[in-house]
């Protein structure tokens, strides 16, 4: 894994990248088909199939994560527009191919209300915006880039 770096030729208008954390992740099973996910700073996340109930899919938290690093990849650009307090739905809401077991296209819908810029304003802002997400969005640039995933490792618990 290599850490995100910013270059120089960086922008004003463009965000920087962030370095990505390089803490440990881990799912534990708690049952049939269903997993906790943990951070090593605290954060958990409960994972399954839909019929488990208030868990998240593996595909839905795939949707998630694209979201909300698009979110957060464009978000200097977004409040430095239009204030610190602005609001944005981010939805990834395009359908599985079943047929398949993946998800084709994952497009990253804004709800955000511009009326209050001219339409130049509107279009520069958004290109600001689509500049950030494609140079610092994390997720995104993953996808787009086809990461290899090797085949699992298995491996004897630690004795402990």
């Amino acid at each position: 894994m290599t850490e995100q770096t910013t270059t120089s030729s960086a922008t004003s208008t463009e965000d920087a990248a962030t370095p990505s954390p390089t803490d440990p992740l881990w799912v534990e099973r708690n049952g049939t088909r269903t997993y906790t996910g943990f951070t090593a700073r605290g954060a958990r996340v409960e994972i399954g199939p839909a019929s488990a109930g208030a868990v998240f899919t593996p595909g839905e938290l795939l949707k998630v994560a694209l979201a909300a690093c698009a979110g957060m990849s464009s978000d200097r650009a977004f409040a430095r527009r239009l204030g610190d307090d602005y609001k944005t739905t981010i939805r990834v809401e395009d359908p599985k191919n079943v047929a398949e077991d993946r998800y084709p296209v994952l497009t990253e819908k804004f709800e955000i209300d511009l009326s209050m810029l001219d339409d130049e304003d509107r279009a520069k802002l958004l290109t600001i915006a689509q500049r950030s997400i494609d140079k610092t969005c994390t997720v995104g640039r993953t996808l787009k880039a086809g990461a290899q995933i090797p085949d699992a490792q298995f491996e004897q618990p630690a004795e402990g």
